[in-house]
């Protein structure tokens, strides 16, 4: 029997993301975590391809660092990792650069790391409403949200007021929640360029 995607979020978020991503493609991980996102991105785009890979926690990008070299690909020459905030996507990839084909941002805090340390609603809308700028026509950008926390709570409420305005003419605009589940389950926003 295959994986129950509809139990695992994160594990959901990178099947939808795949579905966008060939070899040879530029993506970009918007919060590079342990690496595992950044991974998978990686093997998605192929030797050929591109990933672009932010977080701001110098924990970050040695786990990931770790983990490439652990699955043999630490010599992948498309993999960028830059110690930043994904607000600052704008200074390193301009609107429409290279046809970004998925944009992946799975907020809240570092696995393992310090809980005090999270994304902001303030620096995340920046870093999404850049990333729409920046995906191609037909390409996606997807947000795995946690509201178990209050930063990521406001974040998500304000990602959400954000998505819901954008323009229908230009956006296909999906948000999946797990309804009958306790102790607030991660989400997805998913938006999609026309």
């Amino acid at each position: 029997m295959s994986e129950n995607l509809i139990t695992k979020t994160t594990v959901w978020a990178m099947e939808i993301v795949g579905r966008y991503v060939k070899p040879g493609d530029t993506v970009i991980d918007g919060t590079m975590g342990n690496g595992h996102d950044t991974l998978a991105l990686a093997k998605l785009v192929g030797p050929e391809g591109r990933v672009i890979a932010f977080d701001i926690q110098p924990m970050a990008l040695e786990n990931t660092k770790a983990l490439l070299e652990a699955e043999g690909m630490k010599d992948h020459p498309g993999i960028h990792l830059i110690l930043d905030s994904n607000a600052n996507v704008k200074n390193y990839v301009e609107p429409g650069e290279d046809g970004i084909a998925a944009i992946l941002f799975n907020l809240g805090y570092l696995p393992g790391g310090d809980k005090t340390v999270t994304t902001t609603k303030e620096e995340t809308l920046r870093a999404v409403s850049d990333a729409v700028e920046r995906v191609k026509p037909g390409g996606l950008v997807a947000a795995v949200l946690y509201s178990g926390h209050e930063q990521g709570a406001e974040e998500k409420q304000a990602l959400l007021d954000w998505a819901k305005e954008l323009p229908a003419k230009a956006f296909h605009v999906a948000y999946i929640s797990m309804w009958n589940q306790k102790k607030c389950p991660p989400e997805i926003l998913l938006i999609t360029r026309k």
